[in-house]
């Protein structure tokens, strides 16, 4: 497997992996056929979206296909910068074999060399809590909606300062879920 950041070329087969991994019912009822989870637009959206950072949108390729994706985008929490993570996508053919971990570990190493602050996601804590995150109320942080607080989470990079805090806002194209 090799994680290297997305290419032009690599648009389609990421809104692929996307549909495919959250089309599967452990996300939600089972879709309609041809009806496409909100996630797979939504990558495209953030591309065109003033808070897209090309160096953190990482693809997991096995073979010469791409099998994984992540992305992280400019969010803020009050005015400081911040980053948004997600969507995180693995074919469901792929999932289960370290796919996801390999590309949490890289985003996450990419995003501390580019000296950002703090990464924030909304995702189950006992999977994300192997990488560091926490609920990200210990940091301070709020979600933007109130319910999602018991799997909002955060992680501090190196160039975090602790006094940041106050509520998250997300790239813009994640307020039209």
């Amino acid at each position: 497997m090799i994680i290297r950041r997305e290419t032009a070329a690599d648009v389609g087969a990421i809104r692929a992996v996307t549909a495919a991994a959250f089309a599967r019912p452990h996300f939600r009822e089972p879709l309609p056929d041809g009806v496409e989870p909100d996630e797979a637009p939504l990558v495209g959206r953030l591309r065109a979206d003033e808070g897209w950072l090309p160096a953190l949108s990482l693809v997991a390729v096995v073979d010469g296909a791409v099998v994984g994706h992540v992305v992280c985008t400019r969010g803020r929490v009050g005015a400081a910068p911040a980053l948004g993570l997600g969507p995180v996508s693995v074919h469901p053919d792929h999932q289960r074999r370290g796919v996801g971990s390999a590309l949490m570990h890289a985003v996450l190493g990419a995003a501390e060399a580019l000296d950002e602050p703090l990464v924030v996601l909304l995702g189950d804590p006992a999977y994300y809590s192997r990488f560091g995150f926490r609920p990200a109320a210990d940091h301070g942080i709020e979600p933007p909606v109130a319910e999602w607080a018991p799997h909002f989470q955060a992680r501090p990079l190196s160039a975090h300062d602790p006094s940041v805090r106050g509520v998250f806002t997300y790239a813009a194209p994640f307020n039209d879920l």
